[in-house]
């Protein structure tokens, strides 16, 4: 029975930051409609896949819905290279849920961990888009 105590107390601390968390996504959602995101695109690589990746680092959700996203961006003429590094980071790096990543895991861990996933994500987009224009 202590177990399960301390699980309830456990999931009782963390209840306050996970509603913060669902609260946050929810705002993010309501003010960064498809539209706006791909009109951040100037069409200039380098800068479209940092805001690519930057764009997905504070965007939340499933994967399923940075598909659809990407498929928007996609018929809208962005560059796979920001698309490439959107997905990727949407579903890596955790901007919004850093709070709780934090105070769960560390606070120095949360930052490496989302710093480096950042910074892959950009990296993993250059070399996913470079080896599909070399095998085409």
């Amino acid at each position: 029975m202590s177990c399960v105590y301390k699980a309830f107390k456990s999931f009782g601390q963390f209840l306050p930051i996970l509603l913060g968390i669902v609260f946050l996504m929810g705002l993010f959602k309501a003010y960064f409609s498809k539209r706006l995101i791909s009109s951040i695109f100037t069409g200039n690589l380098i800068k479209d896949t940092f805001l690519g990746a930057l764009i997905g680092s504070i965007s939340t959700g499933n994967p399923i819905t940075s598909y659809i996203i990407a498929g928007e961006l996609q018929r809208q003429g962005i560059s796979f290279f920001a698309i490439t590094s959107f997905i990727v980071a949407w579903v890596t790096v955790g901007v919004i849920q850093l709070p709780a990543e934090a105070s769960f895991l560390g606070k120095k861990f949360a930052i490496i961990r989302n710093g480096l996933s950042f910074i892959f994500s950009i990296l993993v987009s250059i070399a996913t888009v470079l080896t599909l224009l070399l095998i085409r």
